[in-house]
């Protein structure tokens, strides 16, 4: 097993590979497992050695959980790229270090089916899919972790020793507890996942190009741009709500609007656009798009510029809306701040938005605001370990700066933001009739702060709500030692 040490020319490329540039880690070697039985003696090693040890497939973690200057052996999954269909699980094999688009690619190409996953074709799908990984198709497919039927994870017993384990959502699999936890709790939390195993909950049968959903045959995308010199805040506050009732009145588990996705940016007006970026699978796109802009652009009463275009499912999976992954968006630090929301903004949260978006400040970021719901609300809180299945948008504060100047200002309006914007349920988004907590696969470890989460509801219950104590049990008995851990990671029961 090769140890990558900075000596080696490789070396810088891989310890810089992060999207998130805040943060910065220096690890004593790296190693790029290119099988399983490789991992579980890397693990191995780290863990005779007492080295922290952390893993990274493709090194979009919003967080430093993985460039954390205390880690000392990094695991890069980047050379575990195999995907295949296996005929003894009848399932889609998929290892942890492809990305999202190869996924893609590997599963339109050989067998015109699709994986409902993430939006950049960048990610890598090994923390990915364990956090539950939602994207561009979720409301009319679900969760990419609702299609899990099996994974295979490198752990560590309590007398230290690495081993393999594969679990599977089988009724009778004695590992089925260690399968539910990755529909759901997170990467770092439980072990190294080498191999996901993919296939529909109701697929019958072993032919694989009927064992995931059918890929669309074509995507129509839509871009619909607001002048922000020319938006009051009566526009405002129109938009905003118009946008939040319909997510409201369409995210029903079989609401005909299942085919459309769309993001609202509310960027700062330092930005000078309001937007919304969606699109639509099928035949029926322009009546649907049409449709959701009679509902939410229309009414703002404020001339909008709209674009749309068609494209084969697979161009556009590869390079989607090349404008927010554009070359530079990788030397960015940023704050993503996530909430889920079971009812529109309030007007006072409308308000609060209106106030932080034209404050004048040399600030770069925005409300994010996302429809949601749909067929990810068709699936009991407990069937996964994703608890969030009665939400109708995934809501972000963020900003991000090049110049590390632009730490402190940035970081300071993106956390009062946020703060205000919950006032009424202490600066955070708690399970309630509004809200529903955060995503973990966008991590914020102010959420675990005392002086920015004043709720007295805990982190853990923010992202896991009623499923945390069931998580812990997995914790206890697959990482009895706590080798993998992270600033917001599982704590053993």
């Amino acid at each position: 097993m090769e140890k990558i040490t900075p000596e080696d020319i490789r070396y810088s490329d891989l310890a810089d590979k992060r999207f998130n540039k805040r943060f910065a880690g220096k690890p004593e070697y790296i190693v790029l497992p290119t099988s399983t039985a490789e991992v579980t003696a890397a693990v191995q090693e780290a863990v005779n050695s007492k080295r922290r040890l952390v893993v990274r497939s493709g090194g979009h973690c919003l967080e430093g959980f993985v460039t954390d200057p205390a880690v000392q052996v990094l695991l890069d999954m980047s050379m575990m790229t195999n995907i295949s269909y296996d005929t003894g699980r009848a399932a889609f094999m998929v290892e942890a270090g492809a990305t999202v688009g190869e996924t893609y690619r590997r599963l339109f190409l050989g067998w015109g089916v699709v994986l409902p996953a993430g939006e950049h074709p960048g990610i890598g799908m090994g923390g990915h899919v364990v956090g539950g990984a939602f994207g561009f198709l979720c409301r009319e497919y679900g969760l990419a972790a609702d299609y899990l039927y099996g994974v295979e994870v490198v752990t560590v017993d309590a007398s230290g020793k690495a081993h393999a384990v594969i679990a599977t959502r089988e009724t009778n699999d004695p590992n089925r507890e260690l399968w539910w936890a990755h529909t759901g709790a997170g990467g770092g939390n439980l072990g190294i996942v080498t191999r996901y195993w993919l296939r529909s909950p109701d697929a019958i049968g072993n032919d694989p190009y009927t064992a995931l959903p059918k890929a669309p045959s074509s995507i129509t995308t839509f871009r619909v741009s607001w002048d922000w010199k020319q938006v009051d805040e009566g526009a405002f506050n129109r938009l905003a709500k118009n946008f939040g009732t319909w997510c409201q009145q369409n995210s029903g588990a079989h609401s005909p609007s299942l085919p459309l996705f769309s993001i609202l940016f509310l960027n700062h007006r330092n930005i000078g656009k309001l937007e919304i970026k969606g699109l639509v699978t099928g035949a029926n796109a322009r009546q649907l798009i049409d449709d959701h802009l009679a509902d939410i652009a229309v009414p703002v009463g404020v001339p909008y510029a709209l674009q749309t275009e068609e494209s084969p499912w697979l161009r556009f999976a590869l390079n989607p809306f090349p404008e927010l992954f554009q070359p530079g968006m990788d030397s960015v630090a940023a704050k993503v701040k996530d909430a889920y929301f079971r009812q529109p903004l309030t007007d006072s949260q409308v308000a609060t938005a209106y106030r932080y978006l034209t404050i004048e400040a040399p600030i770069g970021g925005g409300l994010g605001m996302a429809t949601y719901g749909g067929k990810v609300n068709a699936i009991a809180p407990d069937a996964t370990a994703t608890a969030q299945r009665s939400c109708i948008m995934d809501v972000a504060c963020n900003t991000g700066w090049v110049d590390p100047k632009g730490a402190e200002p940035s970081l300071a309006w993106v956390r009062n933001f946020y703060k205000d914007l919950f006032a009424g349920s202490g600066g955070v988004p708690v399970p309630n009739e509004q809200t529903d907590g955060a995503m973990i696969n966008h991590p914020d470890t102010d959420l675990a702060d005392p002086a920015l989460n004043q709720s007295g509801t805990p982190w853990y219950t923010l992202y896991y709500k009623d499923n945390y104590p069931r998580l812990q049990q997995v914790k206890a008995k697959w990482d009895p030692l706590n080798i993998f851990h992270h600033a917001l990671s599982i704590q053993p029961a």
